[in-house]
């Protein structure tokens, strides 16, 4: 009897062991199947060899974007989530400005607002950026910054830089539309991060044009493949690119600049186009150049008219006529390096009355040199450089669009201590007039000397 049962089970566990012989059978040759279809159909002559080449990669690219996609613990596959593909980095600068001369008259304030008398050390950047591509299609960039002021006396305070997404257009990403808060791509410099520039501030006539270099709007951007590859080349080598804002660019944005409302129904429209020429050396030099157009309103405040007297409002409109063209080189350090840009156009700008406001014309740019030297001894890079910058026009993100005069000179240098430290030294020579439109001499012309310092560090 317990024989007998002892045959049953045996036939039972020999049955279930053939059809899962079977099954795996039928699995591994599907799989097989799956495989090795196109090189049957090769074989018979039913598709050509390109065709068979186009199955092949396109079966990698299914494999590749599974592996990509998806991993495993034990034996459950886990989709990867959006929030895995994010990335966290950021930098911090902190300064310390000492005048060169007593009187302590010289300020700035399109630039580093602590420069001036009874200052101290200041955190001018305190920035964390999160990145990442949600999508294949998709791309986000957040970046608040931690050290903006909400005025002269009280700072710490959260602002957003960036908040835009990249939707790209086609597979191979080359066009793209940047919808959000993100730079308005007008210039060089205004485009190089502050993380990479040398000089401590922007120049003042490019950046005259887009106070904080970012508005909110829609821009769309198209460079091929191999210049996408440059332009992050430029970045990653630390040889001070300004990142990829497109070979061709443009863009409608409100045109009151970042974290500001709009004030009227009119948009700003920007072409750019720039192109990095790579020579059989190794040696890389861009041209570009840029344009807008657009309506912008400025504030007004009651002010002293020169020669003195009871303060007046000056007399005018609010809206005026904003156009600027622009156009730059730049010829990377290595080790040697040249870089300029100019611009002019037209802008609200204050009489030298003080009595008036009208749109009149601007003009202004720098030249900069630098050298790349680099020391393996110590793991060390240092960068000298010199700057000389100009600029006449008006400031119309000041109240009243004040008319502004810069002639500056500065020298100094960048060690490079490791890729994460930097400490930066340079000494200006100034003259120019401060947009300040208070007191007894409002918009008081100045001169003087400034040392500066600043420590950065990357994370």
């Amino acid at each position: 009897m317990f024989l007998g049962l002892t045959n049953k089970k045996n036939r039972c566990w020999r049955w279930m062991g053939m059809c899962l012989l079977m099954a795996l059978s039928v699995g591994v040759n599907e799989t097989a199947r799956a495989g090795h279809l196109e090189d049957l159909m090769l074989e018979k002559g039913q598709i050509t060899i390109d065709e068979w080449v186009e199955l092949k990669a396109e079966e990698e690219r299914r494999e590749s974007k599974k592996l990509e996609e998806s991993r495993s613990v034990g034996d459950t596959p886990i989709t990867a989530k959006w929030y895995e593909k994010i990335s966290v980095r950021g930098y911090t600068q902190i300064r310390w400005n000492r005048l060169g001369q007593p009187n302590g008259a010289l300020v700035s304030n399109q630039g580093d607002r602590s420069i001036g008398d009874n200052n101290g050390f200041f955190l001018r950047r305190a920035r964390l950026v999160l990145s990442g591509q949600p999508h294949e299609r998709l791309f986000i960039y957040l970046q608040p910054d931690f050290a903006s002021g909400i005025n002269d006396t009280t700072g710490g305070f959260v602002q957003i830089r960036d908040w835009y997404a990249d939707i790209f257009l086609t597979e191979n990403k080359e066009w793209r539309i940047r919808a959000g808060q993100s730079k308005v791509p007008y210039g060089f410099e205004n485009m190089q991060s502050s993380q990479n520039r040398l000089a401590l501030d922007r120049n003042d006539a490019l950046n005259s044009a887009v106070v904080n270099e970012r508005d909110f709007g829609f821009f769309l951007y198209y460079a091929p493949t191999h210049v996408r590859a440059r332009f992050r080349k430029l970045v990653e080598s630390g040889l001070k690119g300004s990142g990829d804002y497109g070979m061709l660019g443009v863009g409608v944005y409100n045109g009151q600049t970042a974290n500001r409302v709009e004030l009227n129904d009119n948009k700003h429209v920007i072409v750019r186009a720039a192109y990095p020429f790579e020579f059989s050396n190794g040696q890389i030099v861009e041209l570009g150049a840029s344009a807008y157009h657009g309506k912008f309103v400025i504030s007004k405040t009651s002010i002293v008219p020169e020669g003195g007297g009871a303060p007046i409002t000056p007399a005018g409109p609010t809206t005026f006529l904003d156009e600027r063209v622009g156009a730059y080189f730049m010829i990377y350090p290595q080790p040697f390096g040249l870089q300029g840009e100019y611009t002019f156009g037209h802008g609200p700008r204050l009489s030298e009355d003080r009595r008036s406001i009208s749109t009149r014309p601007l003009h202004g740019g720098y030249i900069q040199a630098m050298y790349n030297y680099k020391c393996p001894a110590y793991c060390l890079s240092v960068w000298p450089f010199i700057r000389y910058q100009e600029y006449l026009g008006g400031r119309k993100h000041e109240a009243n669009a004040p008319s502004q005069r810069v002639r500056e000179l500065e020298i100094g240098a960048e060690l490079q201590i490791n890729p994460n430290l930097e400490l930066t030294a340079s000494y200006s020579w100034t003259d120019r007039t401060s947009s300040v439109a208070t007191g007894p001499e409002p918009y008081k012309s100045q001169a003087g000397n400034l040392i500066r310092f600043q420590l950065q560090f990357n994370y």
